[in-house]
């Protein structure tokens, strides 16, 4: 095997079967990594520097294709669903055998990189791949060592992406030809029969959401930033709730936009860059991350470019809705250079409500936050996915659920002694429809959302009278400066009141019917502090 690279782990690949391959890219720099990319004709170069590359068919996660192998160590320990799969460890053992056998005499790319900026609670992770931009991907995503700990890196998890590698279900044990399967005893991952780069990030953030909670440390799917007055604040929320574009506001640090963990002593982001949805990116709303979307060390996923003159094109969805950017998180100007902050004040719990139905912003209590969080609300809407031609309810627990091994009052649990603990104050906000659902009302206007945070976050919004709100119990600001009065209680602006309270009832009834199945975890403060109108 010719090994290729800067810096080279004594460690190397024959503990898993790896020490025929043709040659081993071993951590090669960004520079180094687009040649290889262009040479190999893995993606094309826009106008000011951007790597872009397609995914093909698969252009966002397959989470009916993940498993975990169950043996003796996970049977008791995982929340075994349709998402949380098991395989038995022999047919483990075949699929690996055949990927290894699969690799011999190819040219592979390895990374070795951490996950977790806390070095106490730090995952040492390699990632080998069969591109030269996935490795950029993993590159960017995670957080690079110091040169004099690559020389003796030694991986405690061990991915192998193998996009051109497909499964036979019949023969594997999978459900089609794509995998995602996590050893947890044996600490390897194996990733095939797709190139969305995303499943190498949303695996990590998976392990990492096993290995902690054992600690006492909280991991989050959110986003996390720092104010002047050092406060800390965490913004939970699923895709397309804004958790991006609300964390990098340029008057706060921001310590991520995705996956932190919440330990004893701090807040600590998983990763060392950001994997943004940039379809119909603002200039206007998103500057910081537009500016960093373009530039030289950024990874385009499925994003559109004109061939004659590299332009990008952000509003082009021809490929999918879900296109990426993928860059180093110090292309933020004001990102943390440690992605550590303190503990935090404030609970920020987005999410996109379709009806029209809740408030643009409301204070929780300590049992509403635990509600709202196993509950993980938001919605889909026409045109973001295949089939969907109205407005769906999605209930994704912990904001996360594709994510979370363990069962959800876990992590639930976690969250309501960190904050009777530390006293941080909760909110909700909605930065979806007003003025009626989806299709007849108009989405929120971010600078309104905008102003609305910032006031929850420097404190103005607890000097200021709460009113109820009768379906969800919540407590709604009476006023904020920069948001006009009426916009606040979500029924005034409907123009058919009765609409609303039909809707109302709907979603409250949807509430209910979800949080049904954790009914029995959760103590009866947390289960009656939900909604109001579903009778």
């Amino acid at each position: 095997m010719q090994t290729i690279g800067p810096i080279v782990s004594s460690v190397g690949l024959d503990p898993i079967g790896l020490g025929h391959i043709k040659a081993a890219h071993w951590n090669l720099e960004t520079p180094a990594l687009y040649e290889a990319a262009i040479r190999r004709n893995e993606g094309v170069l826009a106008q000011g520097g951007a790597l872009i590359a397609l995914t093909g068919h698969h252009t966002g996660r397959s989470p009916n294709d993940k498993f975990f192998v169950r043996d003796a160590q996970t049977d008791n320990q995982i929340w075994w669903n349709k998402t949380n799969k098991g395989l038995p460890p022999e047919t483990f053992d075949r699929l690996f055998g055949r990927v290894t056998a699969f690799l011999q005499d190819r040219e592979l790319f390895v990374q070795d990189l951490y996950a977790g900026a806390d070095a106490e609670h730090r995952l040492a992770v390699r990632v080998i791949t069969q591109e030269a931009w996935h490795s950029l991907f993993a590159r960017n995503m995670f957080i690079r060592p110091r040169a004099d700990d690559l020389a003796h890196f030694s991986p405690q998890f061990t991915i192998i992406q193998t996009p051109q590698f497909h499964a036979e279900p019949d023969r594997d044990g999978t459900q089609s030809d794509v995998f995602i399967v996590i050893d947890l005893s044996r600490r390897l991952i194996l990733i095939g029969g797709t190139s969305y780069a995303g499943e190498i990030k949303k695996a990590v953030f998976t392990v990492m959401n096993y290995l902690l909670p054992s600690r006492s440390v909280l991991p989050m799917h959110c986003s996390a930033n720092i104010g002047e007055r050092a406060d800390t604040a965490v913004f939970f929320g699923l895709s397309g709730t804004g958790k991006t574009t609300l964390s990098a506001d340029s008057s706060r640090t921001l310590i991520g936009d995705d996956e932190h963990g919440w330990s004893e002593r701090s807040v600590f982001n998983f990763e060392g860059g950001c994997y943004a949805k940039v379809i119909r990116l603002s200039q206007e709303a998103e500057p910081e991350i537009f500016s960093a979307v373009g530039r030289f060390g950024t990874v385009l996923e499925n994003v559109v470019v004109d061939p004659a003159t590299g332009r990008l094109d952000l509003d082009d969805a021809r490929h999918t809705e879900n296109t990426r950017a993928c860059y180093p998180l110090d292309f933020i100007p004001n990102a943390s250079g440690t992605g550590i902050g303190g503990i935090p004040q404030t609970i920020v719990m987005l999410t996109a409500d379709a009806f029209g139905v809740l408030p643009p912003i409301s204070r929780l209590s300590a049992d509403q936050a635990m509600y709202h969080f196993l509950s993980g609300y938001t919605a889909r809407v026409a045109g973001t996915e295949k089939g969907v031609t109205e407005p769906q309810a999605t209930f994704s627990t912990c904001f996360g659920a594709p994510f979370m091994p363990r069962h959800p009052t876990v992590y639930a649990r976690l969250l309501g002694e960190k904050i009777a603990r530390h006293g941080a104050q909760c909110w909700l906000v909605n930065t979806g429809w007003s003025g009626g659902s989806y299709g007849v009302g108009r989405r929120m206007a971010i600078a309104h959302t905008r102003a609305l945070v910032r006031a929850a976050l420097d404190g103005r919004l607890n000097s200021i009278p709460h009113a109820p709100e009768a379906s969800f119990g919540l407590a709604v600001p009476e006023a904020c400066p920069g948001v006009p009065a009426e916009v606040l209680q979500p029924k005034n602006t409907w123009q058919d009141k009765q609409a609303y309270d039909a809707m109302a009832h709907e979603l409250a009834r949807r509430f209910e019917t979800n949080f049904r199945q954790f009914a029995d975890h959760v103590d009866a403060t947390v289960r009656d502090a939900g909604v109001r109108a579903a009778a």
